[in-house]
């Protein structure tokens, strides 16, 4: 069989994220990145400088680029859908940082549209295709707790605006700690259970102004406009419940915190927003002792955020279906839609939407290999 060209990817946003993406992107060998567009320019060509990229310019030079095949939207949640509609309309398959948008009408129009073009759409988190997620997702498979009946999951720390040097979006519609954080929590969670059936929340937003604490702009205030502490149950279609929590008002960070309880034991899961990480089980101890712990033999190579690009742009060559679709991204958002919705009426709230079956990555998948 003939070699196969690298696919080629532009990249529409260059802030901070943008770091993480190029870094991986231009290091994979099936991917060749081929221009950085922004808003700013003059950052658009700070970062394709940065990371070797031969040209760089404005969302619509990474458009009209003929050499592009994927483009990977990287703006602000408020504007993911437009950009990607866009992207869509100019003939490109779209990767978008999560969430697919921030409204069911609107993502659901985004799916339509990349349908009727036979064009792909896909949605961060990728980090369901690093080892860590895939070693946890490998042992519930293979029964190694038993049938899963339950999950907890926690992130709360005291939010962004602690770090971010323009952490407005990040309390904007669209954003919050359900909005930005959930992603990584609920589409974990579907990727073990399956589809959610129904969900209840209680929110609540500790100040209603909050103030830049770092770089340039340090001292600004600005209102937020989202529940900056949520509190959820999820039931799945399955029978399986979860209760979760994702605030930004807490003093004492804890983050990553993923258990998933079956009829044979506890398991332990990595952080949902990293790549790979120890994953753990535990059973009933004997005679009422301390818990024995077992580590699972970890699966894959790490990588980072663009391995669902990557992912994509192999199976565009290969003419299969890739992982982290945007059917999977509409019904995580479509879950923290009505996880919204429940914490406004005060009422359980049904989830229309179902998530497809997320394959597993296989075993002896590397990264870095040049495949094409």
């Amino acid at each position: 069989m003939a070699a196969q060209r690298p696919v080629g990817v532009g990249v529409i946003g260059a802030g901070n994220i943008s770091d993480q993406y190029l870094t991986n992107l231009t290091g994979f060998p099936d991917i060749r990145v081929t221009v950085v567009g922004d808003l700013d320019t003059v950052r658009a060509e700070t970062q394709a400088r940065k990371y070797g990229v031969e040209e760089w310019g404005t969302a619509a030079d990474v458009l009209a680029h003929p050499d592009t095949e994927i483009v990977v939207n990287l703006t602000i949640p408020a504007v993911h859908a437009e950009v990607s509609s866009a992207i869509l309309a100019a003939g490109k398959h779209v990767w978008s940082e999560k969430p697919i948008a921030t409204d069911r009408a609107d993502a659901r129009a985004l799916l339509d549209q990349a349908a009727e073009a036979g064009l792909r759409t896909g949605v961060a988190p990728d980090t369901i295709l690093g080892p860590g997620l895939q070693t946890a997702l490998r042992a519930v498979a293979r029964g190694d707790i038993g049938t899963p009946l339950s999950a907890q999951t926690v992130m709360q720390y005291a939010g962004p605006d602690l770090w971010h040097p323009d952490p407005e979006f990040l309390f904007a519609r669209g954003a919050g700690p359900l909005f930005d954080m959930g992603p990584y929590y609920l589409t974990t969670l579907v990727c073990l259970f399956g589809s959610v059936a129904r969900v209840a929340a209680l929110g609540s937003t500790a100040r209603p102004v909050r103030t830049v604490r770092s770089g340039g702009r340090a001292g600004a205030e600005f209102t937020v406009g989202v529940p900056t502490h949520v509190s959820a149950l999820a039931r799945f279609a399955g029978g399986a419940v979860a209760q979760s929590v994702f605030s930004f008002d807490s003093p004492l960070t804890r983050t990553g915190f993923v258990e998933v309880t079956g009829t044979e034991g506890t398991l332990v899961l990595p952080d949902p927003n990293t790549f790979a990480g120890q994953v753990r089980i535990t059973r009933v101890p004997r005679r009422g002792g301390e818990p024995e712990w077992e580590t699972v033999t970890p699966v894959g190579i790490e990588a980072g955020r663009g391995l669902g690009v990557l992912d994509m742009a192999r199976a565009i060559r290969a003419g299969h279906p890739h992982i982290a679709t945007g059917d999977l991204g509409y019904h995580v958002l479509d879950i923290m839609a009505s996880i919204d919705e429940a914490v406004s009426c005060g009422e359980t709230v049904s989830v229309s939407s179902t998530a497809p079956t997320t394959p597993l990555v296989p075993e002896n998948r590397n990264p870095y290999e040049a495949t094409l």
